[in-house]
């Protein structure tokens, strides 16, 4: 009998390395770094799924730099995070977005050649609701020379990304990266402690066919908007019955984990008064386009590509439309049309 390999028995540690085999001039110390995200990520898998069993549900008392209510789960999966990562002196800076400014790292005789961003526990409202919540991440290569890293490093365009991520914890966890060779997911077995291949190579279908939006914020979208969103209810072609499936959960993880994977749209459209958009560009935005684009999707914030903003500041807010990459250029066409939704 002749034992047929099998992809699922491949750990997220071995893919890393599998990825890091085609750049022959490859220092490790980006594999080393997505497998210290890995473990972060296993840590706070653990604490989530015990989270009703101890004290660390609720609210802290505090309010982070966003002006959000910081959850205990917030405070210590952002806590983990900085412990796990750049223990190896792979990274200069580490920008939290529960933390006003970034993190200088003493990266001490490593190369300190990476800077991670991250929000830590995406999602955060919906924990005491025992909702699906994630981790979003991406490691940029620095551009200032060698020693203390630089805000500047931390204020590239999302094109820059060398490796970007996410992980969900819901009711297995998963783990969803992409070092631009394909974007491939690993579900955790808690038995073995490992993040096992289950989701290889992973394509976002070109065409949605569910839509994701907070439609309590119709009373303050734009008559495009509102238009735009009735377009994909009833049929882009306006007869009733060929529209997209409605899902919204409220988490941005969640939200894109599902469109990504069964084709579908997630819309955070600006409003009257929040003109600028409430999600954030480096910590959320950024990451989730480039996993978008190499699965095959579009991420844009009405105008453009998400991957071309350069950020201004490290909490800077931008509207965000991501996902099948036909509907996201469809919508995006249609902002561009000033006449479209005019006539409501």
């Amino acid at each position: 009998m002749t034992l047929q390999p099998s992809h699922n028995l491949m750990n997220v540690e071995n893919h890393i390395l599998e990825m890091q085999n085609l750049h022959p001039g490859a220092s490790g110390d980006l594999t080393s770094l997505l497998g210290d995200i890995s473990f972060a990520a296993k840590i706070i898998a653990r604490e989530v799924s015990h989270a009703g069993l101890v004290d660390i549900l609720g609210a802290t008392g505090d309010e982070n730099v966003q002006g959000e209510q910081v959850q205990k789960l917030d405070e210590y999966a952002n806590a983990t995070m900085l412990r796990c990562l750049g223990r190896k002196g792979q990274v200069c800076l580490l920008g939290s977005e529960e933390l006003e400014d970034v993190l200088e790292v003493d990266f001490g005789s490593g190369s300190g050649k990476y800077l991670v961003v991250f929000d830590p526990l995406d999602g955060s409202s919906n924990i005491d609701a025992n909702v699906s919540i994630g981790t979003i991440f991406a490691i940029y290569a620095r551009v200032s020379p060698h020693g203390p890293g630089q805000l500047r490093d931390v204020l590239q365009s999302g094109s820059k990304i060398v490796a970007a991520g996410y992980v969900v914890y819901g009711s297995s966890t998963m783990f969803v990266y992409t070092a631009g060779h394909g974007v491939h997911g690993f579900t955790l077995d808690p038995g073995i402690g490992e993040f096992l291949l289950s989701h290889q190579n992973i394509k976002i279908p070109f065409e949605a066919g569910i839509y994701s939006v907070n439609e309590g914020n119709e009373p303050r979208w734009t008559q495009q908007m509102k238009e735009i969103v009735r377009k994909l209810k009833y049929g882009c072609d306006g007869t009733a019955g060929k529209g997209c499936t409605a899902r919204y959960i409220g988490s941005l993880v969640s939200d894109f984990h599902r469109n990504l994977l069964y084709g579908g749209v997630f819309l955070y459209p600006a409003t009257e008064d929040v003109p600028n958009g409430k999600l954030r560009l480096v910590y959320e935005a950024a990451p989730l386009a480039m996993i978008a684009e190499h699965a095959g999707g579009y991420a844009s914030d009405g105008n453009g590509p998400i991957l071309d903003r350069i950020p201004d500041s490290i909490h800077e807010r931008v509207p965000l439309f991501i996902g099948s990459r036909g509907t996201v250029l469809w919508i995006e066409k249609k902002m561009a049309d000033p006449e479209f939704g005019a006539g409501l």
